[in-house]
């Protein structure tokens, strides 16, 4: 037997929530002395105790879990509550990990952007690309809203590229095209150059890429911060009097687990005239 300052402990909990969880009749104690109102716990009751704070963890009013441990819900049970649990955690963390990057963003734009040279941005006349490609849509151009649907995306193409008989000639091509209306989603496309026939595609889709003439730099670092090299291409294009024209497009040329290696050319696509 515990006393329950020992149970307490030894379920990692206060002594103050054990009294409360005594008062409202979920977990009692297995002997009161009668004269001194001490109470004491046997270690069987420490299963009865996590059950409680896994259903209070998982989101469970005091009420539920009275309700729930009177139906008897078993370790199975709670367990695979505890698992989904866990994954919706999980997916919070990251999607908290992603709008953190997009706030990091925003602040090396606001502190770059008073030193930001041409120097760095390249005029190129590229060429039309064949390339084999997956569709999918993305709420905004935000970092948040890209980088979930980007980054499966491009392990789906690189998975099905090795069911298909189409030859790589080039390095991974992340573009974008503009939506119609302002509420309309962003169209993502992950794709990869290639040469030679492409007979057997293997749910890839051929298309081409036209020919375009386009303003370029290179972005060393984190995906993060690609953000800021496209507001340089997009002053840039305004300040020489151009306008977009294309698609906006990433050319991975290194990448690797760590992000702070990865090199990526950022191509904004320009015509002359009017907007």
């Amino acid at each position: 037997m515990f006393t329950i300052g020992e149970f307490a402990r030894h379920g990692r909990v206060s002594v103050r929530m054990l009294r409360h969880y005594d008062a409202l009749g979920l977990l009692r104690p297995a002997e009161v002395d009668p004269r001194t109102g001490y109470r004491r716990y046997t270690a069987g009751q420490l299963a009865v105790l996590n059950r409680i704070v896994a259903l209070k963890d998982l989101g469970f009013g005091l009420g539920d879990v009275a309700a729930l441990l009177d139906e008897r819900v078993t370790p199975e049970q709670v367990r695979g509550m505890l698992t989904l649990r866990r994954a919706e955690l999980a997916e919070r963390v990251a999607a908290d990990r992603l709008r953190l990057a997009e706030v990091e963003a925003r602040l090396r734009t606001l502190e770059s952007e008073h030193a930001m040279p041409d120097t760095d941005i390249l005029v190129k006349d590229l060429p039309a690309t064949r390339v084999v490609r997956l569709t999918t849509t993305a709420e905004s151009f935000s970092p948040a809203a890209i980088t979930p649907v980007l980054r499966p995306l491009c392990a789906e193409l690189g998975q099905r590229l090795e069911g298909s008989d189409a030859s790589p000639a080039g390095p991974l091509i992340c573009y974008y095209e503009k939506p119609a209306g302002e509420d309309d989603p962003v169209v993502v496309h992950a794709a990869l150059p290639v040469s030679g026939p492409v007979a057997e595609p293997n749910g890839l889709e051929v298309a081409e890429l036209p020919a375009s003439r386009a303003a370029t730099l290179v972005h060393r670092g984190p995906a993060a911060g690609i953000l800021v090299g496209y507001q340089q291409l997009a002053r840039w294009t305004d300040e020489h009097g151009y306008r977009p024209d294309g698609f906006p497009c990433e050319v991975y040329l290194h990448t690797s687990d760590d992000e702070r290696e990865w090199v990526v050319e950022l191509r904004e696509p320009f015509a002359e005239g009017p907007r």
